[in-house]
């Protein structure tokens, strides 16, 4: 009996080609951008705050981070905490994009092109919060929200094709 055309997917990966391969490679350079964001992050909160955080606390509590450690030190620890969290969330969500892209989106996994929406909600949320005070941030954010869907949608004819029922396929009457 011949398997379903999901489960003879997921075990013979084809191999990308052409535009195919470029949009496979786009979106793993994504996922490593995301990343290399995290793990900037992260080493940045050994020092305070990640740079690209500096702009957004200045504009939202009128003084620098520099400042808040001098004067209260225990409330800059505290963010520096919350900070590293959030550094070490984005790793883990950039490291499983990659391994989303890399093995189930490769192998055409239909439910893998959907999962792979979900950092577009980070990204969003990215950009309304830091991004919202931060035009320099706002410029770049807005970038990366768009890259995502635009490399997705690139991919849709490749996971949606519609299937026609060869000799074998018992799915019709």
């Amino acid at each position: 009996m011949t398997p379903p055309p999901e489960q003879e997917v997921l075990r013979r990966p084809r191999r990308a080609r052409g535009w195919s391969a470029l949009g496979l490679a786009l979106l793993l350079l994504l996922g490593a951008l995301y990343a290399a964001a995290a793990l900037s992050d992260l080493a940045a909160t050994t020092r305070g705050l990640p740079a690209d955080h500096t702009g957004t606390f200045g504009a939202l509590t009128g003084r620098s981070f520099a400042a808040l450690r001098s004067t209260d030190p225990g409330a800059a620890t505290y963010i520096t905490v919350l900070e590293r969290g959030y550094a070490i969330h984005e790793l883990t969500f950039a490291t499983l994009f990659l391994v989303l892209i890399a093995i189930p989106f490769r192998r055409r996994a239909r439910w893998a092109w959907w999962a792979a929406w979900t950092p577009t909600l980070a990204n969003i949320g990215y950009t309304l919060t830091f991004g919202a005070h931060d035009p320099g941030i706002l410029i770049r954010a807005i970038a990366i929200d768009a890259a995502l869907p635009v490399l997705l949608l690139a991919h849709l004819r490749a996971f949606h094709r519609h299937r026609r029922p060869g000799p074998t396929d018992t799915t019709g009457t």
